[in-house]
C-alpha cells in the first residue's frame, strides 16, 4: 500500500464513527421520550465496551490474511476457521502498516456492530445487559466471523479452494450489519414486547417516537459513516484503487436515496403520506444493503439494489410486529439485518469482480447459510445465557417510570414532566 492509499483509507477509517453518532440520533428519536438519554447513553457505552473487548482479545480472534490462524484440513486444502494473533495488539507496526489501519477498522466494527441490537431493545432492557452483550459482541461473535470474512478464513476462501468466484464478498453488510440485526433479533425474542405495545387480543398498538427530527438528521449523518465504512472496506480488504471511490461513493448514495424513494413511495401508497420514520428505515436500509459490494456495482445495479431494500425495510417491520409479535422500536432487525442479507445476495446477482470467476453466488449463499444457521443461533444461544446471569428486561416499575429515569436517575427532558410544585406556587 503506498503512503497515498493509506493516508486516502485512514480518512475513511475515520469517517466511520459518524454512522455512530447517526444511528445513536435515530434511536433516540425512534423512542419516547423518556428513554432517549438511556439509549444515547447505552449507545456511548455499547461502542466503548465493544472497542475494548476487541483490543484485549477480539483482534486476537479476527487476524487478518498472514497472520497466524488455527486452520483444519479437508482432502487437501487448508481452511482457516480462527485466529490466533497476540492480545492487546501486540506486535502490530502502526507507522504507516496496513494491519494498523485494519485493526483501527476492526475496532469501530466491532463497536458498530454491538450498538445495532440498542433499536430493537430501547425502553426495556437494562444498561448493564447492554454492556455485557457489547463485550461479547466485541470480543468473539463479530471477530469470529469477521476471521471468516476478512481474516483469510474459509468464507473468504471459497473461491482459491472450492471455485466460488471470488470467495464470500461482503464490505460489511454480513460482517457487521447482519450479525448485529440477528443479536438484535435474538434481544428482541428474549426481552419481549413494551409493556402495553400489544393489546390483550394482539394487535400491536403504535408507539410514536417522540423526535422525527432526530431520525432524519441521524440518517444524513449516518451516510458520511456509511461512505468511511465502503471505501475503507474495499481498500484493506479488496486491494481496490482509490479512483475507485468515486464509485464507491455513488453507489453508496443510489442505494440510499433509491431506498428512500421506495419507502416514501410504499408508505404513501398505503397510508396516503409518506411515513417518516419508515422513509428513513428505509434510507438506512439502502446504506446497509450498499455495504455487501459497493465496488463492484454498476450505478444501474446499485440502483436496483436499493429500491428493492427500501421496500423490504417498511414491510419486513410490520411483518415481525403483527405476526411474530417482535416489537423493535428502532427497526433494527428489519434494516439490519434483512436489508443486509438482501445486499450480500444483491451482490452475486449483479456484482462485477475482477478476474470475472463465475460461482458468486455460491459463496454468497453460503455466506448467507452461515450467518442464518450458524452465527444467529450461537448469538442466541449465547443471549439466553447472559440473560440468566444478568437478566435483560427492567422492571415493571422502571418501564412505567422510563429508562432514564429509573436507570439513570433524570429524564432526557426534565421541563416535560411536571412537578407538584409547579402548581401550589405563584
Amino acid at each position: 500500500m503506498t503512503a497515498e492509499t493509506a493516508a486516502i483509507c485512514a480518512v475513511a477509517v475515520l469517517l466511520i464513527p459518524l454512522a455512530f453518532a447517526g444511528l445513536a440520533l435515530m434511536n433516540a428519536g425512534f423512542v419516547r421520550s423518556r428513554g432517549a438519554a438511556h439509549v444515547l447513553l447505552t449507545t456511548l457505552a455499547a461502542a466503548a465496551i465493544a472497542a475494548l473487548a476487541y483490543v484485549v482479545c477480539g483482534y486476537s480472534f479476527q487476524a487478518f490474511p498472514g497472520r497466524p490462524a488455527f486452520a483444519f484440513f479437508l482432502g487437501d486444502k487448508q481452511w482457516d476457521w480462527i485466529g490466533a494473533d497476540a492480545w492487546f495488539l501486540r506486535g502490530l507496526d502502526f507507522d504507516g502498516s496496513p494491519l494498523g489501519l485494519a485493526a483501527c477498522s476492526g475496532m469501530f466494527a466491532a463497536a458498530w456492530t454491538a450498538l445495532i441490537p440498542i433499536g430493537a431493545a430501547a425502553e426495556r432492557w437494562r444498561w448493564s445487559a447492554a454492556a455485557t452483550v457489547a463485550a461479547v459482541i466485541g470480543g468473539w461473535i463479530y471477530p469470529v466471523f469477521g476471521h471468516w470474512v476478512w481474516g483469510g478464513g474459509w468464507l473468504a476462501q471459497l473461491g482459491a479452494n472450492y471455485g466460488a468466484g471470488s470467495g464470500f464478498i461482503d464490505g460489511g453488510a454480513g460482517a457487521i450489519q447482519v450479525t448485529g440485526g440477528l443479536a438484535a433479533l435474538s434481544i428482541a425474542w428474549i426481552t419481549g414486547p413494551r409493556r402495553g405495545k400489544y393489546s390483550p387480543e394482539g394487535v400491536p398498538v403504535a408507539f410514536p417516537g417522540h423526535n422525527a427530527i432526530f431520525v432524519l438528521f441521524g440518517g444524513l449523518l449516518a451516510l458520511a459513516g456509511w461512505l468511511g465504512l465502503n471505501s475503507a472496506a474495499a481498500i484493506l480488504d479488496y486491494n481496490v484503487p482509490p479512483p475507485r471511490l468515486a464509485l464507491i461513493a455513488i453507489n453508496t448514495v443510489l442505494c440510499a436515496g433509491s431506498a428512500l424513494l421506495s419507502s416514501a413511495l410504499i408508505t404513501r401508497a398505503r397510508f396516503s403520506k409518506p411515513d417518516a420514520s419508515l422513509s428513513a428505515n428505509g434510507w438506512t436500509g439502502g446504506l446497509v444493503a450498499s455495504s455487501a459490494a459497493a465496488a463492484f456495482l454498476a450505478p444501474a445495479g446499485a440502483i436496483i439494489v436499493g429500491l428493492a431494500a427500501g421496500a423490504l425495510a417498511p414491510y419486513s417491520i410490520e411483518w415481525l410486529e403483527v405476526h411474530f409479535g417482535i416489537d423493535d422500536p428502532g427497526g433494527a432487525i428489519s434494516v439490519h439485518a434483512v436489508c443486509g442479507l438482501w445486499g450480500l445476495l444483491a451482490a452475486g446477482m449483479f456484482g462485477r469482480f475482477p478476474g470475472g470467476a463465475s460461482g458468486q453466488w455460491i459463496a454468497q449463499v453460503a455466506g448467507i447459510a452461515t450467518l442464518l444457521g450458524c452465527v444467529f443461533p450461537l448469538t442466541y444461544l449465547i443471549c439466553w445465557a447472559l440473560n440468566v446471569i444478568v437478566p435483560f428486561r427492567l422492571p415493571i416499575d422502571g418501564e412505567r417510570q422510563g429508562a432514564d429515569l429509573h436507570e439513570l436517575g433524570a429524564n432526557a427532558y426534565p421541563e416535560l414532566v411536571s412537578h407538584l410544585e409547579d402548581f401550589t406556587q405563584r
